[in-house]
C-alpha cells in the first residue's frame, strides 16, 4: 500500500514553494509539474557567470518523499548532462541528497548527508556549486571524471571536457529561446537582491519552460557558487 503524505510534509512543501516563488533565489526557478501534486517540482537551473556553464539553462525534476523533510528529495536532470556527479539517466549524486544514515563505506560523514534542517534552497545551491566544482573521488560518471581531471591537471590545455560542456550550454540556449526564458548572464542579473518586490505565485508561472525529453545534445545578496579549480568535496556519490 502506498504511503500517504504526512500533513507536515504538505505544509513544509507549501511554505517552501511559496517562499521561493515570492522571493526568487539566484541560479534557479521552480514550479509544480502538476498543480494538484506538491511532491513533484520542475526546476530550471541557470549556469553561473564566469564559469563553463555561463548562460546554460538546465531542466530538472525534484521528487519529494511523503515524509519530507525527514527524508531527502531526489533530483534528476532532464537536460542531458556530462558531469562527474550526474549519472547517465540524469540522477544527481551529491551527499546532501543521501539519507541520514551512518555508512562508513561511503566515505561520507553523517553531517554531510541530508537532515531535516536542509531544504530546496540548500539542495539547489549545492547543485549549482557542484556544476563548476565536481567531486571526482567517487564519481557517478567515471569517463566525465577522468576527462575533468585531465583538463584540470593540464591547466586547461586538454580542452576535451570544456568543449563538451560548451556544446551542452550552447544547446540549452536554443531551448531557452524556445521556452521564452531569459537566462541571467551577468553577475548583476544572476545575483537577485533580497529587496526584489514580492510577487504572487500566479505571476511566477514557469509552466512553459519544461519538456520531458532529453535534448539531442547537448533571500540573499551574495552568490552561492565559487569559480575554483579545486574539488569542493560537496558532491560525493
Amino acid at each position: 500500500m502506498a504511503q500517504s503524505p504526512t500533513s507536515s510534509a504538505v505544509r513544509a512543501l507549501q511554505l517552501e514553494l511559496k517562499s521561493i516563488q515570492e522571493e526568487p533565489v539566484e541560479g534557479f526557478r521552480v514550479s509544480l509539474v502538476n498543480d494538484d501534486n506538491l511532491f513533484d517540482w520542475k526546476v530550471a537551473i541557470f549556469g553561473p557567470p564566469k564559469t563553463l556553464y555561463e548562460g546554460g539553462y538546465f531542466k530538472a525534476v525534484m521528487k519529494f518523499p511523503h515524509d519530507y523533510p525527514y527524508s531527502p528529495p531526489s533530483l534528476r536532470f532532464d537536460t542531458k548532462m556530462w558531469h562527474p556527479n550526474v549519472y547517465e539517466n540524469g540522477d544527481v549524486c551529491i551527499s546532501i541528497l543521501h539519507p541520514p544514515i551512518d555508512d562508513p563505506q561511503s566515505g561520507e560523514l553523517p553531517s554531510e548527508r541530508w537532515n531535516p534542517t536542509q531544504n530546496v534552497r540548500t539542495v539547489l545551491l549545492s547543485v549549482i556549486s557542484l556544476l563548476n566544482e565536481p567531486n571526482t573521488f567517487s564519481p557517478a560518471n567515471v569517463d566525465a571524471s577522468v576527462m575533468y581531471r585531465r583538463n584540470k591537471e593540464s591547466k586547461g590545455k586538454d580542452k576535451e571536457y570544456e568543449n563538451i560542456i560548451r556544446k551542452q550550454v550552447s544547446a540549452t540556449k536554443i531551448e531557452a529561446e524556445k521556452d521564452n526564458v531569459k537566462v541571467p548572464i551577468t553577475l548583476e542579473e544572476y545575483c537577485i537582491s533580497s529587496s526584489v518586490p514580492r510577487q504572487s505565485e500566479s505571476s511566477m508561472d514557469f509552466a512553459d519552460f519544461y519538456a520531458d525529453d532529453y535534448m539531442d545534445d547537448e533571500d540573499d545578496d551574495d552568490c552561492y557558487y565559487e569559480d575554483d579549480d579545486d574539488d569542493s568535496g560537496n558532491g560525493e556519490s
